[in-house]
């Protein structure tokens, strides 16, 4: 079997008496969309931030693309891309600058050429000429998607993308996305979009109170709840069902609570 793009063993991360993560667990297949749903405050973005080095983790360990986040910080950041909850474009630029200048800084050969190549990939080829200030909200995400694709990240984070994206913006980002795991490029998704997790997702976790409560595929998480008969027709449950089952109703729906 080869090695998961991603391992997490008995994570813990505490700010002073906040406990945000209690122990996490999982393990991301190479290639795959793995999402990790919760609520505000759950921990996802702590847990993201541990896997690009960004923060240290107070126990457990941590591995991507085959190293250790702690005593091989270096590799696993060559290794990934990060992409926040906003889009990291500059305004000013054309797409198609905004590509070339992130490929100049990588000191990679032709930044010409690959920003061509990921305009195309994205949908964004007629626009590349434009000034980003002019582009819809779905448009930016996808640019900033490809953005981070330049040198090719086997390993791509994505920190809730579509948040504050109308609809329409939020479909296109997922066909990106999609189009990400095609290519083979393994991809971990955090999300609070119970939709989002069901229509990407090979694999899901719930994260609630720092610790993973369910993981795995939609068809396993259905499982844990039994499907309801009405008038002799069987209803299946949706995520959201085994969602606000495992969570609770009370769950927010903001950015997590001091954790960003």
């Amino acid at each position: 079997m080869s090695i998961p793009a991603i391992e997490v063993l008995r994570l813990e991360k505490s700010y002073k008496d906040l406990h945000v993560l209690r122990g996490v667990d999982l393990a991301v297949a190479r290639g795959s969309i793995f999402a990790l749903l919760g609520s505000n405050g759950a921990g996802k973005t702590t847990v993201v931030k541990i896997l690009s080095t960004l923060l240290r983790a107070d126990a457990g360990s941590a591995r991507v693309n085959g190293f250790d986040v702690a005593s091989q910080a270096a590799n696993v950041r060559r290794s990934i891309s990060l992409t926040g909850q906003f889009a990291a474009v500059d305004e000013i630029l054309s797409g198609r600058e905004n590509l070339v200048l992130v490929a100049r800084l990588r000191h990679l050969k032709d930044p010409g050429a690959l920003a061509d190549d990921l305009l195309r990939r994205f949908s964004l080829a007629e626009a590349g000429s434009r000034r980003v200030a002019t582009y819809s909200g779905g448009m930016r995400r996808r640019l900033d998607i490809a953005m981070s694709l330049i040198g090719d990240p086997p390993v791509v984070f994505l920190d809730e993308p579509t948040t504050g994206l109308d609809p329409q913006a939020r479909i296109e980002v997922w066909q990106a996305v999609r189009e990400l795991a095609q290519g083979g490029t393994t991809v971990l998704l955090t999300t609070q979009y119970l939709d989002e997790a069901e229509q990407l997702a090979d694999r899901i976790a719930i994260l609630h109170e720092g610790r993973i409560i369910v993981n795995g595929t939609l068809e396993e998480l259905k499982q844990v709840l039994p499907p309801a008969e009405v008038e002799y027709v069987q209803k299946q449950p949706t995520l959201e069902d085994v969602f606000l089952a495992l969570v609770g109703a009370g769950t927010g729906t903001g950015t997590e609570r001091g954790q960003r």
